[in-house]
């Protein structure tokens, strides 16, 4: 099943590391968690707080332990295609937090979300689109799901994020299935 993912983190600093996950299956299933960092999780930027909203105090105080959220992701998320709006920085998230708590970095893997809604435009045009057109036609069909979507910034929460998304891919999903 396709699973759409999202992390905020403490900053976009080499030593970031994930604050927040949230994710939601093609079904419209969710999860977030708010991840208490780990002991040696130091490097806060006050900027980055700034954006998303979430204090430092609040993930210690109300957060899930960090190896708590990685057992969980691994428990519902192993086996299923996971896609991210930005798989280098979600990648570098999950694989910080999979390697904390002592679990296999490379349990889980992201794939770009562009390229799912790429594949989704080329499946829902492949039967209308002569072959010479498909890749402008799904790349135009991208592009205008885009389109409608721009006009509002990120949530910067990862539930809000990641069901944006998801929502971009069944926009993408049912314009290419209208095309007539």
């Amino acid at each position: 099943m396709i699973v759409f993912l999202d992390f905020e983190a403490s900053s976009l600093s080499k030593h970031s590391y994930p604050i927040e996950v949230g994710w939601v299956f093609e079904d419209g299933r969710s999860e977030a968690h708010l991840i208490r960092p780990a002991p040696e999780w130091t490097e806060w930027d006050p900027a980055s707080e700034a954006i998303h909203h979430i204090p430092r105090a609040q993930l210690e105080r109300d957060g899930t332990p960090h190896d708590h959220v990685a057992a969980r992701m691994i428990d519902m998320l192993a086996g299923h295609e996971l896609f991210a709006s930005a798989p280098s920085w979600d990648g570098k998230w999950l694989s910080t937090l999979l390697r904390a708590a002592g679990l296999p970095r490379h349990s889980l893997r992201l794939r770009d979300s562009d390229d799912l809604l790429l594949e989704t435009a080329r499946e829902a045009l492949r039967p209308r689109v002569i072959a010479a057109r498909l890749e402008e036609e799904a790349a135009n069909l991208v592009a205008l799901a885009q389109v409608r979507a721009a006009d509002a910034p990120p949530a910067h929460r990862a539930l809000a994020d990641a069901a944006e998304e998801r929502e971009r891919w069944l926009a993408v999903r049912a314009a290419g299935q209208a095309v007539g």
